[in-house]
């Protein structure tokens, strides 16, 4: 009797977990802003940066990538831009150790520096070097795939009605 039991509650199951994966799960926008964020953060690597005191990297809801860096004596480098403007992503590294270049056509990415004794500076650029670590394959993918799931969202956000 036990065994009988057992055989019709595995054969009942078996249907139900076949039918489930025949769903694909698709990420919605904040699905992506979270995992974006969090590959982000995993991966960057300061290392290379020896008087980096902290940094802050992020993309936004409403599609702007920043970054901040501030080092030992309070000096802050910012670097921001609208991934609509974003044109091509490089790899340069292996999947222990590498620099996501992030570029745009035209100068798009402000950078602005705050407490250098040089004095501060706002210019623009057309690449942006993301220094990063433990970067595989498909997390390189991923990342690729929602920094363009973000360009397309602002590109239409900005798109005239008609």
């Amino acid at each position: 009797m036990q065994k009988v039991k057992k055989t019709i509650l595995a054969v009942s199951i078996i249907p139900v977990v076949l039918i489930s994966f025949c769903f694909k799960y698709n990420f919605n926008e904040q699905d992506w802003l979270l995992w974006a964020n969090k590959c982000l953060s995993q991966s960057y690597n300061p290392s290379g940066d020896l008087k980096l005191k902290k940094w802050d990297l992020s993309i936004t809801s409403d599609a702007f990538l920043r970054l901040r860096k501030t080092y030992q004596k309070n000096k802050q480098v910012y670097y921001s831009f609208n991934l609509n403007k974003l044109n091509e992503v490089d790899y340069l590294g292996n999947s222990i150790k590498g620099v996501i270049q992030l570029k745009t056509i035209a100068d798009d990415i402000i950078v602005q520096t705050y407490n250098d004794r040089k004095g501060d500076v706002d210019s623009m650029t057309t690449v942006l070097n993301i220094p990063v670590k433990d970067m595989g394959t498909e997390r390189l993918d991923s990342l690729k795939e929602a920094l363009n799931y973000f360009k397309v969202q602002s590109t239409t956000a900005h798109l005239p009605l008609q």
